[in-house]
């Protein structure tokens, strides 16, 4: 059996989180490669070392002496180093840094650092190979990720070993220009490479037990998700539940490599499998409950509406031509209502009404602002019945004045708009009826 495994920046934050990593590593032959992420906060009021690098490439790319702030990043590792017992020196690495950060390499490369670094620290602690991502993951020369080049210079490069490490986060284009995914980008890079070795089980650790129900800032000690589907991770993710970078999935899923996010500190919890299919029964009839907040409605009225040819797409191209995405579109015979971001709505909002007047003359135009919007999902909704009714009977019960209801033909998804200060209430009353109750 083949594992990757990557373990996040609250993980490696320091030596004696390093310590737990190496245990989990040792105690399981098959964790042969291994992606790290910098290092994180050490404690609440702490700085992530990526953070200390982009404020450390701010001041040389002002001109500013940097030594000082390059100087507290090294002691960073030097303290991880001394802690581990390793005889490890990285002068020359950051000798290097210095030089490129003085000849202006870009934040992308200063960034990356932080990864390249604990990825050093890391191969030598577990006597693994150290393979530079810089490398094995390649981006085109717009910047765009090249997907099919880094599958095949991974799979090149990682068949020679029994085990390595590859540092997460950060890729190259084919002259050595360092590139970077968005922040948590490492989560990618394990995914990459799970693929590029056709891994049994891609292991995600963190500082979290799996998946929650729910958000744990809305509903005390809400239940882990033991399985979840790519599709329901989606509509969550989509939502903002938020464990595992969204794009971290689609390498994985093409595979069929499942996912499991596991808890650095607390190895002996088994975590969230992340599978595409299962005959597993989910042990509530939803899998999860995510939303967020600040949106805004655009609601027409127009007799007659539904034999309008190009009703709709009339009005979504006044949107699209302000550069404003939809969210939602609930409608009925003669209505039609418009989700949008608020915040990216507001300062366009005159334009849009005037736009959509002119290009279809509605009969009553209206808007509504702070509105939230909660996701409701699981694969088993599609074998249980009433479970629409279950949650605006639990909406109800809890004073929540439901404003909009919008299902996709998939039964997995029912979308719920609210208003914010009905927010954090609605989630409580829905978690309450499916998981505490069971009804």
């Amino acid at each position: 059996m083949k594992k990757v495994v990557k373990f996040g920046g609250s993980s490696l934050a320091s030596a004696e989180q390093f310590k737990k990593v190496g245990e989990i590593i040792r105690a399981d032959k098959s964790r042969r490669f291994v992606v790290p992420s910098a290092p994180g906060k050490r404690f609440s009021a702490d700085i992530k070392v990526t953070d200390m690098l982009y404020d450390c490439y701010a001041a040389a790319e002002q001109g500013e002496n940097f030594d000082e702030k390059l100087s507290a990043i090294k002691e960073r590792y030097e303290e991880i180093i001394s802690g581990l017992g390793l005889s490890l020196s990285l002068e020359g690495e950051f000798g290097e840094i210095a030089e490129n950060f003085g000849k202006k390499a870009g934040k992308e490369y200063a960034a990356s650092r932080g990864e390249f670094l604990n990825g050093r620290v890391m191969a030598e602690y577990l006597g693994y190979a150290f393979v530079d991502a810089a490398e094995v993951i390649r981006f085109c020369e717009d910047g765009s990720f090249d997907e099919g080049e880094t599958d095949r210079l991974l799979h090149e490069r990682l068949s020679q070993y029994e085990c390595a490490v590859i540092p997460g986060f950060y890729g190259a284009m084919a002259d050595g220009t360092v590139k970077t995914f968005s922040r948590g980008g490492s989560d990618i890079t394990g995914s990459l490479v799970a693929r590029a070795i056709h891994a049994d089980i891609y292991e995600n650790w963190t500082d979290v037990s799996g998946f929650l129900v729910t958000d744990p800032r809305i509903v005390e000690n809400p239940q882990v998700i033991a399985s979840i589907t790519y599709k329901e991770l989606r509509e969550l993710a989509y939502m903002g539940a938020t464990v595992l970078h969204e794009d971290a999935i689609f390498p994985v899923r093409k595979e069929g490599i499942p996912i499991n996010i596991r808890n650095t500190n607390r190895p002996q919890d088994r975590g969230t499998m992340i599978v595409e299919s299962t005959c597993k029964k989910p042990k509530f009839t939803i899998t999860g409950i995510a939303g967020k907040k600040g949106f805004c409605s655009i609601y027409l009225e127009k007799s007659m509406m539904n034999s309008e040819i190009g009703f709709c797409r009339k009005v979504l191209q006044v949107f699209e031509d302000e550069g404003i995405s939809i969210e939602h579109m609930p409608s009925g015979i003669d209505t039609m209502t418009v989700f949008v971001h608020q915040d990216e709505f507001e300062e366009k909002e005159q334009r849009v009404i005037a736009g959509i007047h002119r290009a279809v003359k509605p009969d009553f135009l209206e808007l509504e602002a702070d509105l939230g919007l909660i996701a409701v999902v699981g694969r088993g909704m599609k074998s249980a019945r009433g479970t629409a009714g279950r949650i605006f009977s639990a909406l109800a019960h809890a004073n929540v004045n439901v404003k909009m209801i919008d299902q996709g033909s998939s039964e997995q998804n029912i979308i719920i708009g609210v208003e914010n200060r009905d927010f954090e209430a609605a989630i409580k009353a829905i978690y309450d009826i499916f998981v505490n109750t069971q009804l």
